[in-house]
């Protein structure tokens, strides 16, 4: 069948083919379209082709606009990224030339640390995106604290929000319900992003507020409600409608200084979207930004533990206002005894007041009766050397993995994450009265292993040459392997409960960590399932946590190594 077709240039678009046939009339005319699944669409009538046209015009017009915006976020981006590389390039050459000026090198470092951490904040952003966009995002489901979720996200907010001068509040609305199963690692990082934002676009001395609560609570599921609310820069009602678009950043002069890669929100709603939740944001320029997040997630209820804290009485010295609101609701309800004072002196008057009355207390809670950390310490120190058996109660926002050796040196034998809940405050008030004063709870801030042996399993010499030295410190002995070949052999070759801990790299040559773990788990000695194994690896996506547990490991270390997070892990072999 013979076919005629004429080229016609009907503007704005390129020229399109149509095509007139036998089996149309001779005034029909129809557009033939190849789709993406290799099927043929013949589109008839002026009315249709002009309607085709129009959505193809659409479509060309937002993937201009989705090119332009990769323009500018790839132009931002070797902006944002070359600039913590001059930082460390610079401050390294700096502290080369300056190699015997102890603080000048201190100095460096420091500024080098801050650098390499904003630098793998892009880094992960970028990564994070990619594996949502190709679909390889897993939402883990894992029981958690909510008290210890938010004292997580605020230990890491808190220096940028201390830089900015920022005021800042937690207020805590109705929570029953403190353990929760979700993915805790994907919930800090949207809350993170949250918070962070609000600190970049709020100019200094601004006001940040953030609310928890929950709504919905049926059978065993509940809506986790955050709020973040600030008096920043704000946002257009423009921008507001391409807020979760990725690459988007605002463009006015105020915003587009701050750096960043454009894609934080855009992770944050389709992290959200995976878990079921939804985003809401209302803003205004000049009058700032309230960010609403709902999450619905399974929780489980845990018995608090009234029964050791029943006739016993409790000194608490606490300065802010609202925390000695919570504690008046907390331990008010349960009619349990307690004196709050709001500095040290009277601190120290309740103490000998009791003592001569024969009513001593059993415990002493210290929380933000002094600014500085130091005051704190030698309020501590003061109350060892008044009572050796009084168990001593830090209630705080610091990280006590940065603080854990100076609190132990002075007294301190227990430590409670602030903002804390009803059960987490009571079951931490209890297992504190049940422990003898002046015996450390969380154990010495240093960690010892003498006695105590570690394979470190490593290809890459420089990663193998840092955990060595950091090892060291705490006096093991380390043997090494550079693959997980070597490492199956050194453990088969020693004798039965050799090692203590294995720490395992995952992407090896010749043999990989999961392959390694298996065979080492299926061996057959006595030791293979009580020996601690646990990653050590730059592959820290939820799913490589997920493969390393169902390898046979017992946990998780992410590179670049967090010593602190390598410290608690050691701790469980001391």
């Amino acid at each position: 069948m013979s076919r005629e077709y004429a080229v016609v240039d009907i503007g704005g678009t390129a020229p399109v083919i149509l095509f007139r046939s036998a089996q149309f009339e001779p005034e029909q005319v129809c557009e033939k379209t190849a789709l993406s699944d290799g099927k043929e669409l013949w589109i008839s009538g002026q009315d249709e082709l002009q309607t085709r046209n129009d959505e193809l015009l659409r479509q060309l017009e937002e993937a201009q606009s989705a090119n332009a915006a990769k323009e500018a976020f790839l132009s931002s981006m070797s902006h944002d990224i070359r600039t913590p590389m001059n930082a460390i390039i610079g401050m390294t050459a700096l502290a080369k030339k300056h190699i015997d000026e102890k603080a000048r090198v201190a100095d460096s470092l420091a500024k080098i640390e801050v650098a390499s951490s904003h630098l793998l904040s892009l880094i992960n952003e970028v990564l994070d995106m990619s594996r949502i966009n190709s679909g390889r995002q897993v939402i883990s489901e894992e029981l958690f604290s909510l008290s210890d979720l938010l004292h997580e996200t605020l230990t890491i907010v808190r220096p940028q929000i201390g830089q900015k001068r920022h005021t800042f509040s937690l207020h805590v609305g109705d929570v029953y319900v403190e353990s929760l199963y979700g993915d805790t690692l994907r919930l800090r990082q949207i809350f993170v992003n949250i918070i962070g934002n609000a600190v970049k676009y709020t100019p200094d001395a601004g006001r940040i507020d953030v609310t928890i609560g929950e709504e919905k609570r049926e059978d065993d599921r509940c809506v986790l409600v955050f709020q973040c609310r600030d008096n920043g820069v704000g946002m257009s009602e423009e921008f507001l409608q391409k807020l979760f678009d990725p690459f988007e950043r605002a463009s006015s002069s105020t915003i587009s200084r701050i750096e960043g890669t454009g894609l934080g929100m855009s992770i944050v709603k389709k992290l959200l979207d995976a878990m079921g939740g939804t985003i809401d944001v209302e803003s205004r320029l000049q009058e700032g930004t309230c960010v609403t997040v709902r999450v619905p997630l399974r929780y489980e209820l845990i018995s608090v533990n009234l029964a050791a804290l029943e006739d016993k009485r409790l000194l608490i010295i606490e300065a802010d206002a609202a925390v000695q609101t919570v504690y008046h609701a907390y331990l008010g309800e349960r009619k349990l005894y307690y004196q709050i004072v709001t500095n040290p002196s009277e601190a120290i008057a309740a103490l000998t007041d009791a003592d001569f009355r024969g009513e001593r207390f059993d415990a002493v809670i210290i929380g933000k009766a002094v600014e500085q950390a130091d005051s704190i310490f030698d309020l501590a120190g003061y109350l060892r050397n008044y009572d050796a058996s009084l168990p001593i109660v830090l209630a705080s926002e610091d990280n006590w993995d940065e603080i854990e050796y100076r609190a132990n040196r002075s007294g301190i034998d227990y430590f409670i994450p602030v903002p804390f809940f009803r059960k987490s405050l009571l079951n931490g008030l209890s297992a504190a009265v049940q422990a003898s004063g002046g015996q450390n709870t969380f154990g010495p801030g240093s960690v010892d292993l003498t006695g105590r042996r570690i394979l470190l399993v490593e290809d890459n010499f420089i990663n193998s040459e840092i955990a060595c030295e950091l090892l060291a410190a705490t006096n093991a002995r380390v043997d090494t392997a550079a693959d997980g070949q070597q490492a199956l052999e050194r453990y088969l070759g020693a004798a039965e409960g050799c090692y203590d801990l294995i720490l395992m790299d995952i992407q090896m040559p010749v043999m990989d960590g999961y392959e390694a773990t298996r065979r080492i788990r299926a061996s057959g000695r006595a030791d293979a399932h009580t020996l601690k194994i646990f990653a050590m690896t730059a592959n820290t996506f939820a799913e490589d946590i997920a493969k390393a547990r169902d390898a046979g490991m017992d946990g998780h270390i992410a590179k670049p190594i967090d010593i602190n997070k390598l410290m608690q892990v050691l701790k469980q072999i001391q």
